[in-house]
């Protein structure tokens, strides 16, 4: 008997290891991330190219085609902004003022430190240098997200960029509320795979970033993927997701309403709990149900919890964590006892929630960690937004003669065996 039928019907789908359908309903979830869906990589495509070719008049068009929007001066004036302001309540304000200084104070434990050393005639270091300009894109469809500004934004403001460039479809009060408490430079009133556009390649109005980052929806996620290489980018980010380990030392009901909290941000959202016993599956799940009734954005997360939410059972806190590091979530959270000593054993997952009264939303809003986190199962290879994607690298190296000659020995062995003689002439020719 499947784990379905043997804990009676649910809107969250209920497995278990045992189950024969196990490994394809997990498979299931990659796919939902795995692949661009042909019209809209055409399309997006097609929106870049148009953009390249046309600059702000593209830009124009375009927004009149998709947003039903005439869109006149393509920058937000100053003047504008500032009026914006006066719109923001005192307690959202107060918010956002809170959340920023504690996302710089995190970020600012992630500054690099440029270093050299020499030894025998060698002189090797690395330099740290930030970008010179960020491109951030916020969305403006289903939700507003003043977080998403702070995010993106302080992380590069504390790593030293130059210019911080906001693109929105929308900009409400509150996300130019953030904007201004982050440092945030200018902002364009564009949105969809043409302000991607504009930000990689520049028009006559918006200039050229080094780096876009930002969550956005599938036309966004397209048009950054086929401008990466011409401008730095973030990630391809796909839908949300959130993996919650239950026992049954807390209640159902904050369960559920972590759940549901990633579950109402879109309908390809993928709430999945592992449950630590069937009776923390049966419990969890009609609270699910129950709570689902007087969401204000039922619809959505009713989606979310049908076509992609699932209740895993399994049978040791051991068996969760394994499965935890093997769907290498966005958010995973560790609503179990002993979670602070099991949290060390995470080692897949954007962000680690841990213990009873740590709900993901904590890490959406007010933490301090950017709420930018690799998806989709890529928390195997990426890491979250930080103040690392806004600086680069460079070597530097520098060899007196006397170095160069008592390794050019060891070059010339290297050049020959690649069989690149001008590599050994550039060095013997310092010593002819």
């Amino acid at each position: 008997m499947s784990s379905s039928a043997m804990l009676g019907r649910s809107m969250l789908s209920v497995i278990s290891p045992t189950d024969p359908d196990y490994q394809e309903r997990l498979a299931n979830l990659g796919r939902r991330t795995s692949a661009m869906p042909a019209h809209v990589e055409s399309a997006a495509k097609d929106i870049v190219a148009q953009v390249r070719a046309e600059g702000d008049a593209a830009l124009r068009s375009l927004t009149q085609k998709f947003e039903n929007r005439t869109l006149g001066a393509v920058e937000l004036s100053r003047d504008a902004w500032e009026a914006a302001l006066l719109k923001v309540s005192p307690t959202v304000q107060a918010a956002l003022e809170v959340a920023a200084a504690r996302i710089r104070s995190y970020h600012e434990r992630e500054r690099y430190e440029s270093f050299e050393f020499e030894a025998e005639g060698v002189r090797l270091g690395c330099r740290f240098t930030p970008l010179d300009r960020a491109g951030i894109y916020v969305p403006g469809g289903k939700a507003l997200y003043p977080s998403t500004v702070l995010m993106t934004a302080i992380p590069a403001k504390v790593a030293g960029v130059r210019e911080v460039i906001m693109v929105t479809p929308g900009p409400s009060p509150e996300a130019l509320a953030a904007a201004k408490v982050a440092g945030v430079d200018r902002v364009f009133h564009i949105g969809g795979a043409q302000a991607i556009a504009a930000l990689a390649y520049g028009t006559q109005t918006v200039p050229r970033v080094d780096k876009i980052v930002g969550p956005g929806n599938a036309y966004v996620t397209a048009a950054k993927r086929l401008v990466f290489g011409d401008v730095g980018i973030d990630s391809i980010a796909g839908p949300t997701e959130i993996v919650v380990v239950a026992d049954n030392t807390v209640p159902a009901a904050w369960v559920a309403a972590d759940l549901l909290a990633q579950a109402e941000h879109d309908e390809l959202a993928a709430p999945i709990l592992i449950a630590i016993g069937k009776d923390v599956a049966l419990a969890v799940c009609a609270e699910v149900e129950r709570q689902l009734a007087t969401l204000p954005r039922r619809a959505i997360a009713e989606r979310s919890v049908k076509d992609w939410g699932l209740a895993i059972v399994v049978q040791s806190a051991a068996e969760a964590i394994d499965l935890v590091n093997l769907l290498a979530p966005e958010h995973a959270e560790l609503a179990l006892e002993n979670a602070r000593n099991l949290a060390q054993q995470v080692t897949r997952a954007g962000a680690v929630f841990i213990g009873p009264h740590t709900p993901e939303s904590v890490g959406d809003y007010i933490a301090g960690p950017s709420h930018v986190l690799p998806t989709g199962g890529s928390a195997r290879f990426s890491s979250p937004l930080g103040v690392g994607d806004f600086v680069k690298r460079t070597s530097m190296i520098e060899y007196s003669a006397q170095a160069l000659s008592a390794q050019s020995q060891h070059i010339l062995a290297l050049t020959e065996a690649e069989g690149l003689d001008a590599h050994g002439r550039a060095v013997t020719v310092r010593f002819s």
